[in-house]
């Protein structure tokens, strides 16, 4: 897979198809694709970058949609444990998945200075890591890669 995030793209596009997906996914599984739930999707999927839980609370208070932590806080549960979000780890944020339905191992290259966050696919189980739980019969389940360091669009900026 591609590194997403980074490149000019059709953001409207971009936007309409994690919707869809998580729509569709959520049709065939039985699942409520509330509102809020909905929205929340929505919002990162138009900043493309890393946002707190606050901040996505913010937009909704503004909205009208809620104003309480558990609002936020839920939807982003629901989108993270079905693969349309991910949480940056370093930044206690939450970023749209780039690749809705791709089984995949993310890996994420975080802006230092916009926070922008573009998602790649890692293999956690090849390189270093791999070799290191290979030899010491360790069986990785879950990985988390985060690179920190500046996005083109600010270098060129600079």
């Amino acid at each position: 897979m591609e590194p997403v995030g980074f490149e000019r793209h059709d953001h409207h596009s971009c936007i309409a198809g994690g919707v869809a997906a998580a729509d569709a996914f959520c049709a065939e599984n039985g699942l409520q694709f509330t509102a809020s739930r909905r929205r929340v999707l929505e919002i990162l999927l138009e900043k493309h970058r890393a946002l707190g839980a606050y901040e996505i609370l913010d937009v909704l208070r503004e909205e009208g949609l809620g104003s309480q932590p558990p609002v936020a806080y839920r939807a982003l549960d629901f989108l993270t444990k079905h693969g349309f979000a991910h949480r940056i780890e370093r930044l206690n944020a939450f970023v749209a998945c780039a690749h809705p339905g791709a089984s995949h191992t993310p890996a994420f290259l975080i802006c230092r200075l916009c926070d922008s966050v573009a998602e790649a696919s890692a293999d956690p189980a090849s390189g270093m890591l791999g070799r290191a739980a290979e030899e010491t019969g360790f069986l990785i389940e879950r990985a988390v890669v985060e690179a920190e360091g500046v996005c083109p669009n600010c270098r060129e900026a600079a």
